[in-house]
């Protein structure tokens, strides 16, 4: 109640209607499992398409134990219209001594340590394989106008040998390697300026990863004083998290490199690149030694793996779908599974896990998969599918020009496209598999009176209709969360409901927070129930929602404790279509 303490006019705004619950997205998916290269711990970054995984993550070529299975995963999930994704990446170092992380040689080979430079790799990882071009660009400087001070930090005076550096200092004046000052304001004119002239000396870097991608980096400068000096656009830990997480490779710098040190190391002779004639002062750096590591586990005492993906998973709330793409195909799958099945039951996770069965089993192989199984928030997916291989290549007969990949890359993207097209309600089956071009094992119908009604959803080619996904069942033993779209859909609405009504938190338990409440989740689920995701003709029949004394007894009350009780009648699938059909007589009457 507030205050009134002076006589006045007092205005206040009030509320005469309960707080609304707004539905909550059911489309954003986590996957976890190796890439090429990519950050191994923080929280993952929103992905929205494709290209934003390969400048991240890198592209789809084979780690060095097999298929890149997430990154293909990742293609088929946009290509099949998900639309948003986080990737937490495992990697298991192949020992203590070799952290994966692809680095140049020293720049000069000998010397002191301190004086030295490398390129590295900013993640362990394959990708990082590549290379650095380093091209010194000389500009004269009486083609940059008068003042000396927009000039920037490192001048060349002279040409061939008797070319000298100049750095600028903390003081505003130029001085060599030598301490030799120079007088800038000489160079303004030409007439004044040594033989060969006063140059401005900038470089192009360009940095290629192990995946063909580039990128440019231009205009930068050997000094500390330089605005685009190269230590800070490519340092270890630079400002922008854009930076750290797209440019493949940093810079490391001795602690006794200078400018001088830095120019020498860069375009040093030996690293002179001839390759193109008409590119001249062009020095490339070799970045190699990068290695994907070892095949992942559920479970290490070094490196990520699984259990430590999922978990910086955990902070973003967004997610209501897990995937692991590819983890069935390693050692330890079983163990793989289940800490995605831990992951998705914790409380309050309002998560689904789509889990894949193992590449090339039979329908009965299969069946002993899903008995090892039983989990209400978790679906699993039969056979794999077979796809053009993006990697293949004329004339290259040592690369497939099929692939076979996990199914749940695919079922994820089609979980988000039957969101959006129609509601989390619509079981996501009965759906294209966009990109496929068959399955690795074509089911047949009677394979798949064995496999339904112990939970394995099958793809299956139909006849006139294309690949589908032909199941919707979740692989669990309770009648009561048979369905994928049950679970999913309960996701959504205790979701919702949370978020919807943080507000009541520490308000004064009594009738008017009752009936506040009462009337929120009853406004909510009367729009789910016109939308049509539950049955019944009336709201009456559809849902309903108490919240009184009749749900709370005075310990509850005591202990701080409001509880209201809900029920639905949420839409199941029509999984089984019955026509009956039968003789009648020419004049029957119906």
């Amino acid at each position: 109640m507030a205050e009134y303490l002076a006589p006045g006019v007092y205005v206040e705004e009030t509320s005469f209607r309960g707080k609304s619950i707004e539905g909550v997205s059911t489309t954003t998916t986590g996957f976890v499992g190796p890439t090429r290269r990519g950050p191994t711990s923080g929280t993952p970054e929103l992905i929205t398409s494709f290209g934003d995984f390969a400048r991240i993550y890198g592209g789809l070529n084979d780690l060095d134990f097999g298929t890149n299975y997430l990154a293909h995963a990742v293609q088929a999930f946009f290509n099949n219209q998900g639309s948003r994704l986080y990737v937490a990446r495992t990697f298991i170092a192949n020992s203590n001594t070799d952290t994966g992380v692809a680095t140049s040689a020293a720049l000069p080979s000998s010397g002191n340590a301190t004086d030295q430079t490398h390129f590295v790799a900013r993640f362990p990882g394959s990708g990082g394989n590549g290379w650095v071009t380093v091209t010194a660009l000389f500009t004269p400087v009486t083609k940059l106008g008068m003042d000396r001070a927009a000039v920037g930090s490192m001048l060349l005076v002279g040409t061939g040998n008797t070319a000298t550096f100049y750095v600028k200092q903390a003081s505003g004046a130029y001085n060599n390697s030598g301490g030799t000052a120079l007088d800038v304001t000489a160079l303004a004119t030409p007439q004044s300026a040594p033989a060969g002239g006063a140059q401005l000396l900038t470089l192009t870097v360009t940095a290629f990863d192990g995946d063909g991608g580039s990128k440019i980096f231009e205009a930068l400068g050997l000094d500390k004083a330089h605005p685009r000096y190269i230590g800070n656009v490519l340092a270890a830990t630079p400002t922008r998290r854009a930076d750290f997480l797209e440019n493949v490779y940093a810079i490391n710098l001795g602690s006794g490199v200078d400018a001088f040190k830095l120019q020498a190391a860069l375009m040093a002779a030996a690293n002179l690149d001839t390759s193109d004639p008409s590119v001249a002062n062009r020095y490339r750096i070799n970045v190699t030694g990068g290695n994907d590591g070892g095949q992942p586990t559920a479970n290490t005492t070094g490196g990520v793996a699984y259990s430590d993906a999922l978990l910086m998973l955990d902070s973003i709330e967004d997610i209501s779908i897990i995937a692991a793409p590819g983890h069935s195909a390693y050692t330890d799958y079983q163990s793989i599974q289940q800490a995605l099945i831990g992951d998705v039951e914790r409380k309050r996770a309002y998560r689904i896990a789509v889990l894949d069965t193992s590449p090339n089993q039979t329908p009965s192989s299969v069946m002993a998969e899903r008995s090892r199984i039983d989990s209400t928030h978790a679906a699993l997916y039969y056979p794999w599918v077979i796809v053009s291989n993006p990697l293949a290549r004329p004339n290259r007969e040592d690369i497939p020009k099929e692939v076979a990949l996990p199914p749940s890359g695919f079922v994820c993207g089609i979980y988000a496209r039957s969101d959006s097209n129609r509601s989390v309600v619509k079981a996501p089956a009965n759906e294209i598999v966009i990109g496929a071009l068959r399955f690795q094992q074509e089911v047949n119908f009677a394979q798949q009176e064995s496999l339904n009604p112990v939970g394995v959803n099958c793809l299956r080619t139909l006849t006139n209709r294309g690949l589908r996904v032909w199941g919707a069942r979740n692989a669990s033993s309770d009648p009561e969360w048979k369905y994928v779209s049950v679970r999913r859909y309960f996701n959504y609405v205790e979701r919702s409901i949370d978020i919807g009504t943080q507000w009541a938190v520490f308000e004064p338990n009594g009738p008017q927070l009752w009936d506040n409440i009462r009337d929120t989740v009853s406004d909510f689920l009367f729009n789910e129930w016109r939308g049509g995701a539950l049955l019944g003709d009336s709201p009456k029949q559809a849902y309903f929602v108490r919240c009184d004394r009749s749900t709370m007894d005075q310990n509850d009350l005591d202990n701080g404790r409001l509880v209201c009780l809900i029920g639905v009648a949420v839409v199941k699938p029509a999984e089984f279509v019955i026509f009956r059909i039968g003789q009648i007589t020419a004049d029957a009457r119906s």
